[in-house]
């Protein structure tokens, strides 16, 4: 049996809350553009998509991870909203972050560990992100990026969730596989 699955960090109700509240604003620009809000309910950092994965796999991965990762904990600064391609037909409407250093590296770490385990991985110029809503990659709301919300929420890196995603009649629902709890970084 085969699950689809992503690396992601869970978003603490105070920043979940904001952003259901920037959603709500975006939401008068959304005129017949076919977008799908995200309930507030499910808001995940999405680290690293893998596509699907084998039950055995989710154990290699559980193993790999617990073993091969070594991120500390920190801070993930949410800056802006923006368009994010995930493919030709799909866009998403996320909360993004400009300074992605510990995002990139714990991104990477993540993809290597996920083809250590034997996936096939190949998601080019991915965006770690938050989905707060899903249209057609041809539709854009009549809006320039410069009225877009500037956002300046924080939220914790401390445990790498392995999430199985599946359709739900409201959308994706959203299933912890295995979570992680990253080690506070050592003071100097």
């Amino acid at each position: 049996m085969n699950v689809r699955a992503f690396f992601a960090l869970r978003v603490p109700e105070r920043v979940t809350r904001k952003l259901a509240d920037y959603a709500d604003e975006l939401c008068q620009f959304d005129r017949g553009l076919e977008a799908h809000w995200v309930d507030s309910s499910s808001y995940h950092l999405t680290l690293c998509f893998l596509g699907e994965v084998s039950l055995e796999q989710v154990e290699e991965l559980e193993e790999r991870t617990r073993e091969a990762l070594n991120a500390k904990r920190f801070n993930v600064s949410l800056d802006h909203i923006g368009y994010y391609a995930v493919n030709p037909k799909l866009s998403v409407v996320a909360a993004m972050t400009s300074e992605q250093n510990e995002v990139d590296e714990l991104h990477q770490s993540l993809v290597d560990i996920a083809i250590e385990s034997g996936l096939d991985y190949d998601e080019k110029n991915f965006l770690p992100h938050i989905t707060l809503a899903r249209l057609p990659s041809d539709n854009q709301f009549e809006l320039d990026t410069e009225q877009l919300p500037q956002l300046d929420l924080s939220l914790p890196a401390d445990a790498i969730v392995l999430m199985q995603s599946r359709p739900g009649e409201q959308g994706s629902i959203y299933t912890p596989l295995f979570e992680i709890d990253l080690p506070l970084a050592m003071a100097n």
